[in-house]
Protein backbone atom coordinates (compact mmCIF):
# COMPACT_ATOMS: atom_id res chain seq x y z
CA UNK A 1 0.00 0.00 0.00
CA UNK A 2 1.16 2.29 -0.40
CA UNK A 3 -0.65 1.64 3.34
CA UNK A 4 -3.72 3.20 4.47
CA UNK A 5 -3.32 5.24 7.95
CA UNK A 6 -6.68 6.77 7.95
CA UNK A 7 -6.76 3.40 6.25
CA UNK A 8 -5.44 5.10 6.08
CA UNK A 9 -2.69 6.83 5.14
CA UNK A 10 0.49 5.90 3.69
CA UNK A 11 3.79 7.36 5.55
CA UNK A 12 6.91 7.34 3.03
CA UNK A 13 9.50 6.32 5.03
CA UNK A 14 13.37 8.03 3.72
CA UNK A 15 16.31 6.19 5.39
CA UNK A 16 19.95 7.57 5.60
CA UNK A 17 22.47 4.92 6.32
CA UNK A 18 25.91 5.49 7.01
CA UNK A 19 28.46 1.91 6.61
CA UNK A 20 30.68 1.50 9.76
CA UNK A 21 34.43 2.06 8.96
CA UNK A 22 36.19 -1.20 8.86
CA UNK A 23 39.32 -1.99 11.64
CA UNK A 24 41.72 -1.30 8.87
CA UNK A 25 41.18 2.20 8.43
CA UNK A 26 43.56 4.51 9.25
CA UNK A 27 43.45 6.79 12.46
CA UNK A 28 43.03 10.05 10.51
CA UNK A 29 40.44 8.65 9.07
CA UNK A 30 38.68 6.95 12.53
CA UNK A 31 39.02 10.41 13.60
CA UNK A 32 37.26 12.20 10.55
CA UNK A 33 34.31 9.58 10.91
CA UNK A 34 32.10 11.33 13.04
CA UNK A 35 32.34 14.60 10.60
CA UNK A 36 31.35 11.77 7.90
CA UNK A 37 28.48 10.39 9.17
CA UNK A 38 26.78 13.76 10.24
CA UNK A 39 28.06 14.56 6.91
CA UNK A 40 26.24 11.79 4.80
CA UNK A 41 22.91 12.41 6.75
CA UNK A 42 23.22 15.60 6.00
CA UNK A 43 23.32 15.39 2.43
CA UNK A 44 20.84 13.05 2.65
CA UNK A 45 18.68 15.01 4.56
CA UNK A 46 19.27 18.18 1.38
CA UNK A 47 18.17 15.04 -1.23
CA UNK A 48 15.30 14.52 0.15
CA UNK A 49 14.61 18.25 -0.32
CA UNK A 50 16.23 19.41 -3.43
CA UNK A 51 16.55 16.33 -5.38
CA UNK A 52 13.26 15.69 -7.29
CA UNK A 53 11.03 12.76 -6.38
CA UNK A 54 8.72 11.23 -9.06
CA UNK A 55 5.29 11.63 -6.90
CA UNK A 56 6.18 15.44 -5.16
CA UNK A 57 7.54 16.64 -8.38
CA UNK A 58 4.58 15.16 -10.29
CA UNK A 59 2.73 18.09 -12.20
CA UNK A 60 -0.33 20.08 -12.19
CA UNK A 61 -2.75 19.77 -14.81
CA UNK A 62 -5.76 21.88 -14.89
CA UNK A 63 -7.33 20.43 -17.93
CA UNK A 64 -6.59 16.45 -18.24
CA UNK A 65 -8.64 13.76 -16.98
CA UNK A 66 -8.11 12.21 -13.04
CA UNK A 67 -4.85 10.22 -13.62
CA UNK A 68 -2.13 8.83 -11.09
CA UNK A 69 0.75 10.30 -13.13
CA UNK A 70 -0.18 14.60 -12.24
CA UNK A 71 -2.42 16.44 -9.98
CA UNK A 72 -5.71 18.02 -10.45
CA UNK A 73 -6.63 21.19 -8.51
CA UNK A 74 -9.87 20.31 -6.65
CA UNK A 75 -12.15 23.00 -4.18
CA UNK A 76 -13.27 22.05 -0.91
CA UNK A 77 -16.72 23.00 -1.21
CA UNK A 78 -17.95 21.39 2.58
CA UNK A 79 -16.15 20.97 6.14
CA UNK A 80 -17.92 19.49 9.06
CA UNK A 81 -16.21 18.42 12.38
CA UNK A 82 -17.28 14.74 12.96
CA UNK A 83 -15.67 13.58 16.28
CA UNK A 84 -13.00 14.58 18.91
CA UNK A 85 -9.96 14.93 16.03
CA UNK A 86 -12.01 13.81 12.80
CA UNK A 87 -13.45 15.90 10.34
CA UNK A 88 -15.91 14.72 6.86
CA UNK A 89 -14.52 16.74 3.90
CA UNK A 90 -16.12 17.18 0.37
CA UNK A 91 -13.95 17.73 -2.70
CA UNK A 92 -15.16 18.92 -5.92
CA UNK A 93 -13.51 18.17 -9.10
CA UNK A 94 -14.79 19.29 -12.27
CA UNK A 95 -17.24 16.68 -13.80
CA UNK A 96 -15.06 17.45 -17.14
CA UNK A 97 -12.28 15.92 -15.28
CA UNK A 98 -13.90 12.65 -13.99
CA UNK A 99 -12.59 9.65 -16.06
CA UNK A 100 -15.15 8.73 -19.31
CA UNK A 101 -16.52 6.00 -17.61
CA UNK A 102 -16.93 7.45 -14.58
CA UNK A 103 -17.36 5.40 -10.99
CA UNK A 104 -17.68 1.95 -13.36
CA UNK A 105 -13.96 2.74 -14.32
CA UNK A 106 -13.01 2.87 -10.47
CA UNK A 107 -11.91 -0.88 -8.55
CA UNK A 108 -14.59 -1.30 -5.77
CA UNK A 109 -11.68 0.24 -3.24
CA UNK A 110 -9.73 2.73 -4.60
CA UNK A 111 -7.32 5.96 -3.08
CA UNK A 112 -6.10 9.59 -4.18
CA UNK A 113 -3.38 10.90 -2.94
CA UNK A 114 -3.75 14.65 -1.45
CA UNK A 115 -0.60 16.95 -1.30
CA UNK A 116 0.17 19.30 1.22
CA UNK A 117 1.48 22.18 -1.46
CA UNK A 118 2.90 23.97 1.80
CA UNK A 119 5.68 21.45 2.44
CA UNK A 120 5.11 19.23 -0.78
CA UNK A 121 3.88 16.15 1.32
CA UNK A 122 1.47 13.60 0.16
CA UNK A 123 -0.53 10.97 1.82
CA UNK A 124 -3.49 8.52 0.29
CA UNK A 125 -6.52 8.81 1.60
CA UNK A 126 -10.07 6.87 0.12
CA UNK A 127 -13.15 8.62 -0.87
CA UNK A 128 -16.30 6.77 1.24
CA UNK A 129 -18.68 6.76 -1.62
CA UNK A 130 -16.25 7.27 -5.05
CA UNK A 131 -16.90 9.83 -7.10
CA UNK A 132 -20.24 11.02 -8.36
CA UNK A 133 -21.82 12.15 -11.16
CA UNK A 134 -20.91 15.81 -10.25
CA UNK A 135 -17.31 15.36 -9.23
CA UNK A 136 -17.63 15.19 -5.42
CA UNK A 137 -16.05 13.16 -3.18
CA UNK A 138 -16.47 12.66 0.61
CA UNK A 139 -13.20 11.88 3.20
CA UNK A 140 -13.07 11.13 6.79
CA UNK A 141 -10.16 12.76 7.66
CA UNK A 142 -8.53 12.34 11.22
CA UNK A 143 -5.86 14.63 12.70
CA UNK A 144 -2.75 13.15 13.91
CA UNK A 145 0.26 14.78 16.07
CA UNK A 146 2.10 14.23 14.33
CA UNK A 147 0.51 13.80 10.89
CA UNK A 148 1.39 16.89 8.50
CA UNK A 149 -1.12 16.93 5.73
CA UNK A 150 -4.29 15.52 8.44
CA UNK A 151 -3.55 19.04 10.01
CA UNK A 152 -3.23 20.59 6.87
CA UNK A 153 -6.88 19.29 5.53
CA UNK A 154 -8.18 20.31 9.12
CA UNK A 155 -7.38 23.62 8.83
CA UNK A 156 -8.58 23.99 5.34
CA UNK A 157 -11.58 26.46 4.54
CA UNK A 158 -14.50 26.11 1.57
CA UNK A 159 -13.12 27.67 -1.59
CA UNK A 160 -9.81 26.50 -1.00
CA UNK A 161 -8.29 24.66 -3.98
CA UNK A 162 -6.59 21.27 -2.93
CA UNK A 163 -4.53 19.01 -4.96
CA UNK A 164 -4.83 15.26 -5.42
CA UNK A 165 -3.42 12.53 -8.26
CA UNK A 166 -5.10 9.35 -8.63
CA UNK A 167 -7.15 7.19 -8.72
CA UNK A 168 -5.40 4.34 -7.33
CA UNK A 169 -6.67 0.72 -7.00
CA UNK A 170 -6.37 -0.40 -3.13
CA UNK A 171 -7.25 -3.85 -3.76
CA UNK A 172 -8.51 -5.79 -6.85
CA UNK A 173 -11.41 -7.03 -6.08
CA UNK A 174 -13.23 -10.50 -8.16
CA UNK A 175 -16.77 -10.43 -7.70
CA UNK A 176 -18.21 -13.52 -6.63
CA UNK A 177 -14.89 -15.02 -6.01
CA UNK A 178 -14.63 -15.00 -2.16
CA UNK A 179 -17.83 -16.88 -0.33
CA UNK A 180 -17.42 -14.52 2.82
CA UNK A 181 -15.47 -11.47 2.67
CA UNK A 182 -15.29 -10.78 6.71
CA UNK A 183 -13.53 -6.25 7.00
CA UNK A 184 -11.91 -5.47 10.11
CA UNK A 185 -11.30 -1.77 10.76
CA UNK A 186 -10.32 0.96 13.47
CA UNK A 187 -10.87 4.36 13.80
CA UNK A 188 -11.17 6.38 9.51
CA UNK A 189 -9.54 2.88 9.01
CA UNK A 190 -13.44 2.68 8.14
CA UNK A 191 -12.96 4.51 4.96
CA UNK A 192 -11.76 1.27 2.14
CA UNK A 193 -14.45 -0.57 3.57
CA UNK A 194 -17.27 1.53 3.17
CA UNK A 195 -16.59 2.41 -0.08
CA UNK A 196 -17.20 -1.40 -1.13
CA UNK A 197 -19.77 -1.71 0.95
CA UNK A 198 -21.53 1.48 -0.61
CA UNK A 199 -20.21 0.11 -4.33
CA UNK A 200 -21.63 -3.38 -3.84
CA UNK A 201 -24.44 -2.93 -2.01
CA UNK A 202 -25.95 -0.09 -4.80
CA UNK A 203 -25.71 -2.84 -7.58
CA UNK A 204 -27.91 -5.47 -7.83
CA UNK A 205 -26.75 -7.44 -4.30
CA UNK A 206 -29.27 -10.40 -4.98
CA UNK A 207 -27.14 -11.70 -7.37
CA UNK A 208 -24.04 -11.29 -5.27
CA UNK A 209 -23.15 -14.72 -3.76
CA UNK A 210 -20.45 -13.28 -1.28
CA UNK A 211 -21.94 -12.49 2.49
CA UNK A 212 -19.85 -9.26 3.71
CA UNK A 213 -19.35 -9.30 7.16
CA UNK A 214 -17.97 -5.71 8.89
CA UNK A 215 -16.39 -5.77 12.22
CA UNK A 216 -15.78 -1.80 13.45
CA UNK A 217 -13.78 -1.03 16.19
CA UNK A 218 -13.56 2.87 18.00
CA UNK A 219 -11.72 3.91 21.15
CA UNK A 220 -15.03 5.48 22.54
CA UNK A 221 -18.58 6.29 21.27
CA UNK A 222 -17.25 9.80 20.60
CA UNK A 223 -14.54 7.86 18.28
CA UNK A 224 -17.43 6.16 16.50
CA UNK A 225 -18.28 7.09 12.41
CA UNK A 226 -21.05 10.09 12.08
CA UNK A 227 -24.49 9.34 11.68
CA UNK A 228 -24.01 10.42 8.24
CA UNK A 229 -21.87 7.09 7.59
CA UNK A 230 -23.76 5.28 10.27
CA UNK A 231 -26.89 5.18 8.91
CA UNK A 232 -25.89 3.96 5.45
CA UNK A 233 -24.16 0.84 7.19
CA UNK A 234 -27.26 0.28 9.51
CA UNK A 235 -30.27 0.61 6.67
CA UNK A 236 -28.04 -1.85 4.69
CA UNK A 237 -27.37 -4.22 7.38
CA UNK A 238 -31.34 -4.38 8.08
CA UNK A 239 -32.80 -4.70 4.36
CA UNK A 240 -29.37 -7.17 3.62
CA UNK A 241 -29.41 -9.51 6.76
CA UNK A 242 -28.32 -11.84 5.04
CA UNK A 243 -25.95 -10.60 3.13
CA UNK A 244 -24.67 -7.87 5.36
CA UNK A 245 -23.49 -8.14 8.97
CA UNK A 246 -22.46 -5.10 10.90
CA UNK A 247 -20.73 -4.75 14.52
CA UNK A 248 -19.09 -2.23 16.30
CA UNK A 249 -16.79 -2.21 19.26
CA UNK A 250 -15.55 0.19 21.65
CA UNK A 251 -12.72 0.39 24.25
CA UNK A 252 -15.26 2.13 26.90
CA UNK A 253 -18.31 3.61 26.95
CA UNK A 254 -17.06 7.21 28.35
CA UNK A 255 -18.92 9.99 26.75
CA UNK A 256 -22.41 10.66 25.82
CA UNK A 257 -24.78 8.14 24.02
CA UNK A 258 -24.69 8.23 20.19
CA UNK A 259 -28.29 8.50 18.80
CA UNK A 260 -27.89 6.46 16.09
CA UNK A 261 -26.29 3.40 17.90
CA UNK A 262 -27.82 2.48 21.25
CA UNK A 263 -25.54 0.99 23.65
CA UNK A 264 -26.86 -2.62 23.38
CA UNK A 265 -26.16 -2.52 19.37
CA UNK A 266 -22.28 -1.49 20.76
CA UNK A 267 -19.93 -4.19 22.31
CA UNK A 268 -17.44 -3.53 24.60
CA UNK A 269 -14.12 -4.90 24.08
CA UNK A 270 -11.51 -5.14 21.27
CA UNK A 271 -11.51 -7.44 18.22
CA UNK A 272 -10.69 -11.07 19.64
CA UNK A 273 -10.91 -14.17 18.10
CA UNK A 274 -14.11 -15.20 19.79
CA UNK A 275 -15.59 -11.85 18.05
CA UNK A 276 -14.25 -12.95 14.60
CA UNK A 277 -14.81 -17.03 14.81
CA UNK A 278 -18.60 -15.67 15.93
CA UNK A 279 -18.82 -13.63 12.89
CA UNK A 280 -17.99 -16.57 10.53
CA UNK A 281 -21.02 -18.91 12.18
CA UNK A 282 -18.71 -20.83 14.50
CA UNK A 283 -20.06 -22.54 17.45
CA UNK A 284 -17.42 -21.22 20.36
CA UNK A 285 -19.72 -22.46 23.50
CA UNK A 286 -17.65 -25.97 24.46
CA UNK A 287 -17.78 -25.65 28.43
CA UNK A 288 -14.19 -26.77 29.93
CA UNK A 289 -16.13 -29.89 31.14
CA UNK A 290 -16.87 -30.94 27.28
CA UNK A 291 -13.30 -30.04 26.22
CA UNK A 292 -11.98 -32.18 29.26
CA UNK A 293 -14.47 -35.31 28.77
CA UNK A 294 -14.79 -35.64 24.70
CA UNK A 295 -12.04 -33.64 23.94
CA UNK A 296 -14.27 -31.72 21.93
CA UNK A 297 -12.42 -28.43 20.46
CA UNK A 298 -14.07 -25.69 18.36
CA UNK A 299 -12.53 -25.51 14.76
CA UNK A 300 -9.88 -22.68 14.12
CA UNK A 301 -11.84 -21.58 10.86
CA UNK A 302 -14.63 -23.23 8.64
CA UNK A 303 -14.30 -25.80 6.38
CA UNK A 304 -14.74 -25.69 3.36
CA UNK A 305 -15.43 -21.68 2.71
CA UNK A 306 -13.31 -19.41 0.82
CA UNK A 307 -13.03 -16.71 3.36
CA UNK A 308 -11.06 -13.04 2.67
CA UNK A 309 -10.30 -10.78 5.55
CA UNK A 310 -9.68 -7.33 4.55
CA UNK A 311 -7.79 -5.36 7.74
CA UNK A 312 -7.15 -1.66 7.86
CA UNK A 313 -6.86 0.54 10.50
CA UNK A 314 -3.66 1.45 13.39
CA UNK A 315 -0.86 -0.90 12.92
CA UNK A 316 -1.28 -2.09 16.26
CA UNK A 317 -4.63 -3.34 15.84
CA UNK A 318 -3.30 -4.69 12.35
CA UNK A 319 -0.55 -6.74 13.68
CA UNK A 320 -2.94 -7.85 16.39
CA UNK A 321 -5.48 -8.79 13.78
CA UNK A 322 -3.43 -10.11 11.20
CA UNK A 323 0.66 -9.66 12.05
CA UNK A 324 2.67 -6.40 11.10
CA UNK A 325 3.70 -4.88 7.59
CA UNK A 326 6.70 -6.34 6.03
CA UNK A 327 9.35 -3.65 5.12
CA UNK A 328 7.84 -0.36 2.47
CA UNK A 329 4.57 -1.82 3.88
CA UNK A 330 4.59 -4.85 1.71
CA UNK A 331 2.20 -7.28 3.19
CA UNK A 332 4.57 -9.44 5.12
CA UNK A 333 3.60 -12.78 6.85
CA UNK A 334 0.02 -13.38 7.96
CA UNK A 335 0.22 -13.17 12.04
CA UNK A 336 -1.53 -12.33 15.13
CA UNK A 337 -5.32 -13.90 15.44
CA UNK A 338 -5.80 -14.95 11.75
CA UNK A 339 -2.45 -16.90 11.66
CA UNK A 340 -3.45 -18.65 14.82
CA UNK A 341 -6.68 -19.61 12.91
CA UNK A 342 -4.72 -21.10 9.99
CA UNK A 343 -5.44 -18.48 7.46
CA UNK A 344 -2.58 -18.33 4.64
CA UNK A 345 -1.41 -14.98 2.62
CA UNK A 346 -3.87 -15.15 0.07
CA UNK A 347 -6.96 -15.12 2.37
CA UNK A 348 -5.87 -11.89 4.23
CA UNK A 349 -4.97 -8.15 2.77
CA UNK A 350 -3.95 -5.52 4.79
CA UNK A 351 -4.59 -2.05 3.81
Amino acid sequence: MLRFKNCCTHNRRHIVSARRLSSGVSNGLRKAGPFLLFGGIGIGIAAYFLLPDESRSAPTYRSKSLAPSHFTPTTLISTAVSGPDTKLLTLAVPPELVPTNGRQSLAPIWSIFIKDDDIQVERQYTPLEGIDNNGHMKLWIKKYEKGEVGRWLHSKNIGDSIEIRGPLTTWPWTEDHWDEIVMISGGTGLAPFYQLVHNVMSENLAKNKTRYTLLHSSKTRADLPPSTMLQPLLEQAAKHSDKFRLEFFVDSLEGLQNPNLPDNKILVGRIDKSAIQSSLGMDNSYSWWQKLLTGATAPLKPPDKKILFLVCGPEPMISAIAGPYGRNFSQGAVGGIIGEMGYKPHEVWKL
